[in-house]
């Protein structure tokens, strides 16, 4: 009798058959998610209020229009490869999860470390992206005198064009661009490389066989769900930003 009373009290559900069917560490991973994409959703709301609130916005076939090692002028061909890197990543993820499934130790090695290399990838390119976006020197009119900007939190070179000594030259944009840009793709950015971080401790421990002894591969799964997450949140910033 005592026994039993024990194992009730232990045990974690008692009403029949657990009306999500997953584990809680896999429950808590979902609710974390839904409150980080509701600070997601209103960073964007807050961008696109301002952003259509205005007359005039950057222009994103002049403004990302640069590639790695070339000269010519490319319209989003760049921020189209990293969207493509992140997206690989999020196969290999499923791949990893997939190889988890069927307790395939090596194979979670190798599909884990491509993803980390994938994060890796396009973490690279946002740092390119942004050296270039910041460092670069763009002529501007501000009362009457020619400066050269970058683009910054404070300062933003892509505003209206217009004549001046008989050539057009741009004046200030809106400085809300700068802030949200570099604010809500650093964010992003810092979730990629916090998902980086968990998948690099999520190899080491596969490597040292710490989930064979358990018989699951379970937080593969969980660190695959917060990965995703950032690829899905990415196709967002991606619409928002470049291409709207």
């Amino acid at each position: 009798m005592q026994t039993a009373i024990a194992k009730t009290k232990t045990k974690m559900w008692a009403g029949g058959r657990s009306p999500f069917n997953v584990s809680y560490g896999k429950l808590m991973m979902w609710f974390f998610l839904m409150s980080d994409s509701f600070t997601f959703g209103a960073f964007l709301i807050s961008y696109g209020s301002i952003r259509f609130s205005l007359n005039h916005w950057v222009d994103h076939n002049y403004v990302f229009n640069e590639f790695p090692f070339t000269e010519a002028h490319l319209p989003l061909a760049f921020v189209s490869l990293m969207t493509f890197i992140l997206i690989f990543s999020s196969v290999t993820m499923v791949l990893a999860v997939h190889a988890g499934h069927k307790m395939n130790q090596k194979a979670v090695e190798k599909w884990l470390l491509l993803t980390i290399l994938g994060g890796l990838a396009f973490l690279g390119c946002q740092a390119y992206e942004w050296t270039g976006l910041i460092t670069g020197q763009h002529e501007v009119l501000v009362n009457g005198v020619i400066e050269k900007w970058g683009t910054t939190v404070s300062h933003n070179p892509w505003g209206p064009m217009v004549m001046h000594n008989g050539h057009f030259v741009a004046t200030p944009g809106p400085v809300a661009f700068g802030g949200y840009f570099f604010g809500i793709t650093g964010f992003h950015g810092f979730h990629v490389f916090t998902g980086v971080i968990v998948n690099t401790i999520m190899l080491i421990k596969t490597k040292r066989g710490d989930f064979a002894k358990r018989g699951h591969y379970e937080m593969i799964e969980k660190a695959g769900l917060y990965w995703h997450f950032v690829d899905l949140v990415w196709v967002f910033v991606f619409l928002c930003f470049y291409l709207i």
